[in-house]
């Protein structure tokens, strides 16, 4: 019981990654120590139901409790208190970087294919983050007024959404928001939670849903065979994407907040770092 208790708290923290542009529900599923268990069980669902249900299941049920309950609560937090809620999710993201850099360790970390595989992915995360600046201007879809073709897209969009939220360091939301989905899917979400217009948006969501499934076991085949052909510069790409993150989150925020620097939220700010990093690193061990 405890384990699962464990698995859902992860799978929350994970959920509530997947609401942010900027952070990665991958990168904080790797630091968490679930990632590989995470693919592998998506990967070959089948091949042993029971056993991926009994891990998956808490999983979801903490990330789909994230996305109920948290859209809000992160809304508001981010609006009066950016600076605390930024280094939180920092922390959380640092918090597992002893953990991979064990991974890395050894003779191959002076390879310079591992070196240049570090740079790309790095500098990947970076872009990702800066993508809001370079491609603005996207609007936002109407999701109440779809057409065939519409629904299509967005079957896509919740591929390419899955896809980009199991890769560790980019985030599914981030990827949203540029094809201009986010925030509609954000108020989906809201409207849903609210008993609002049950039918449109239960179809709306059922799309989606299922290019996410589709999208996630997708990409999870391919992880899955880039970690057992070639696992140490699989590593080293996940540790560019993770030191990648800290910046990208700060970018992300920069664009939808203005940070506030007076004493308190500087000293909440140091806390609430310390937390997210203490928070990781435990859970990453367990």
């Amino acid at each position: 019981m405890k384990e699962k208790i464990i698995l859902i708290v992860k799978g929350f923290i994970m959920g509530i990654a997947n609401i942010i542009p900027g952070v990665s529900g991958g990168t904080l599923a790797m630091t968490l120590g679930i990632y590989e268990q995470f693919i592998s069980s998506i990967s070959h669902f089948f091949e042993k139901i029971k056993e991926n249900l009994s891990f998956l299941l808490p999983i979801l049920l903490g990330i789909g409790l994230a996305l109920v309950s948290m859209s809000r609560v992160i809304d508001f937090s981010y609006q009066n208190y950016p600076l605390p809620t930024t280094l939180f999710f920092i922390g959380l993201v640092l918090g597992g970087v002893p953990m991979i850099y064990k991974k890395i360790q050894g003779k191959e970390n002076r390879k310079v294919s591992n070196i240049i595989i570090f740079l790309i992915t790095f500098s990947l995360v970076i872009f990702m983050a800066l993508a809001g600046r370079i491609f603005e201007g996207m609007g936002d879809v109407d999701l109440h007024h779809l057409n065939f073709l519409g629904y299509i897209l967005l079957f896509i969009v919740g591929m390419i959404a899955a896809g980009t939220m199991v890769i560790p360091g980019v985030s599914g939301s981030l990827m949203l928001m540029l094809l201009g989905y986010y925030y509609p899917i954000i108020a989906l979400i809201k409207e849903l939670t609210a008993f609002h217009d049950l039918f449109s948006n239960l179809l709306v969501a059922g799309v989606f849903g299922i290019g996410v499934v589709v999208g996630f076991i997708g990409i999870s085949k391919l992880i899955e065979f880039l970690f057992q052909k070639h696992e140490k510069k699989f590593y080293f790409g996940v540790f560019g994407f993770i030191l990648a993150s800290a910046p990208a989150i700060i970018l992300s925020a920069l664009e939808e907040v203005t940070f506030i620097l007076n004493p308190v939220q500087v000293l909440l700010a140091i806390v609430f770092f310390g937390l997210g990093i203490f928070i990781s690193y435990m859970l990453g061990e367990k």
